[in-house]
This record gives structure tokens, sequence and C-alpha cells, in this order.
């Protein structure tokens, strides 16, 4: 049977007294698929300790953190010669090139170093910082630091890409490069992804699926695709006058919808179905709206429900029409 991406098996972190991750148990992604997936949560969730509990550097107290089927600290040497690693914050020498800082990553996982040395310039390249290989990274902007945190972390071509807020600090079009080079090895070259970012349009973008953490544990797992694919329309309606018909003539509509009484409905628009068949609909019924509010699920949403928060989203609409 082909691994999961990670395997998480009653895992437990602790620092001191204080337990950080609680009694995870989860199976993300399949091998060889290229997925990625979202990793989210507010501040203080547990995503960095989770990072660094699979890259080996966090104990678990209790259970088991798996890569691609090896354990995480048993197996810690073949975990980070197939994970690469993009750390949210520098980590580098300032006066050395960014070719030879490369080199001397690939060589640390495991790259003979003619084949460390070929292999960086390669990524440069790939990267757009080709021009740019020779010169000193203290000399390099954010951006082009950024995409040479990301170089350093594909250099050995790894099996599963770590990603901890790439496109932090990156201005629009620096930060849609980022995110096609993301995608590209996603498809392209089959790589597996793990993306924790706080900007959710980003996750959007580019994940499959999303892993929502909140207080060490994971408190909701969302498959993308089906979410794009389903792209419902979800509205609540208050209406005046005679409403009997209304559920059998939601069908002409390719819609659904149940009553709460007193001229309230929650209605359902199927894909490809607009609010102005509704509007049309209901003015064929002779039905007055009092209030109309129609959304469609986004990202945000979905997260503020999975950490306990509710708000309005800059998706829902109130329209209300005489």
């Amino acid at each position: 049977m082909t691994p999961p991406v990670v395997e998480l098996e009653n895992l437990k972190v602790r620092f001191g007294r204080r337990e950080i991750l609680h009694d995870i148990s989860r199976r993300l992604g399949t091998t060889g698929e290229g997925k990625a997936i979202g990793l989210l949560g507010p501040n203080g969730a547990g995503k960095s300790t989770l990072i660094l509990t699979l890259l080996g550097f966090h104990k678990p107290a209790a259970g088991h953190a798996r890569v691609l089927g090896f354990d995480c600290q048993r197996q810690v040497r073949e975990v980070r010669a197939r994970i690469g690693y993009m750390p949210e914050t520098e980590a580098y020498v300032a006066d050395m090139t960014a070719v030879t800082t490369l080199r001397l990553m690939a060589e640390l996982s495991g790259l003979p170093a003619r084949m460390a040395l070929e292999k960086s310039h390669e990524a440069l390249f790939h990267v757009g910082l080709g021009e740019a290989r020779y010169r000193e990274l203290r000399t390099y902007s954010l951006g082009m630091k950024q995409m040479a945190k990301l170089a350093q972390a594909i250099v050995h071509g790894p099996e599963l890409l770590i990603l901890d807020e790439p496109t932090n600090g990156l201005d629009p079009s620096a930060r849609q490069r980022m995110l096609r080079l993301v995608r590209e090895m996603k498809e392209k070259q089959k790589m597996n992804v793990l993306l924790c970012s706080h900007l959710l349009r980003d996750v959007e973008q580019v994940c499959d699926e999303v892993v929502i953490m909140n207080e060490g544990k994971i408190v909701h797992e969302c498959d993308l695709e089906a979410e794009r694919r389903s792209n419902k329309c979800f509205v609540e309606l208050e209406i005046t006058g005679e409403d009997a018909g209304l559920r059998n003539a939601l069908a002409d509509i390719r819609a659904e919808g149940v009553t709460e009484g007193n001229g309230r409905w929650r209605i359902v628009l199927e894909p490809g179905s607009e609010i102005d068949a509704l509007w049309e609909l209901l003015a064929r019924q002779n039905l007055l709206v009092r209030k109309l509010t129609h959304r469609r699920d986004t990202l945000e949403e979905i997260f503020l429900k999975a950490v306990g928060h509710i708000a309005h989203t800059p998706g829902e609409h109130n329209q209300t029409r005489g």
C-alpha cells in the first residue's frame, strides 16, 4: 500500500509541562500524486510545532509522526533527505553567494559535490536568479531572498516541499511568480507540498486540500477541489405572500429550499444557477421580498467556522427590493 505523505498517530508534543499538540491522528496526502495541502490556523495553533516535529527537531511525548513512510525520530536522516524546507525567517550566511549556499545545502542533503553544484545552478535559474547567482545574499532584495530560500528547498529534488509563509513581504508580481512556481512543481514534477500561510487567497490558489489547526488539534479538513466543483450558492430569504407552491417551483431553476415558517426560507442554488433566476421566480409567484442574503462558502468562512469565530465574510451580500 502506498504510504501517505504525512501520517500522524496519536501524536503528542510537550514543551516542559505544557502540551502543545494533543493526541493528533491523521493521514494527509498520497505519495506520488503531487498534491498541495494548506496548513492553516491562528497564532499559537501548533502549526510551527507540527512542522518542526516532522523535520525531527521536536521529539514526540507520545505517538508517532511519519513522512513518506519514514519515522520522523527513528529515521530522521531518511526523512530530511526527502523533505525540502523553506523557513519563514532568513537562515543563511550573508557574505556567501547564492550558488555557494545552495551547493552547501545540497551536499548536506546527501548529493555528491559535483552534482550539488550542478543542481544549484539549475535551481537558481529555475526561480529566476540565474543572473544573480554569484552575488552575495546580503545584496539581495526581499523578493530575491524569498526566491533563494525556495531554491535551496528544492535543490536536492525533494519528494515533500514544506513552505512556511513563502509569499511574506512580496509585491503582487513576485507573489504571483512564487505561487506559479509552486503550482508547476506540484503539477509537472508531482512534488507534494505542505503550505503554511496566513494568506487564505494564496492557499485557495495553490492547494488541493486544507487542514485547519486550533489549540494544538486538527479541527477541520477541507477538499478544496470538491468545494470548487460544488460552488453552491446559499440563500436566506424573507418574503411576504402565499408561498405554499414555492418549494416545487424551485426545481425549475435547479434549486432546493426549506421553509422555517413566517415567510423565512433557506435555499440552495446549484452550480450554474444565478440569483437573478430566483428573483424572477419570486416575481412569478407574486411574492414580495423583504430580505435576501446570499453567499458562497469561501475558505475564509470555512476557516472562521473551524476556529470558532462568527463573522460576515466579504462574499456575503444583503439585498432588499421593494
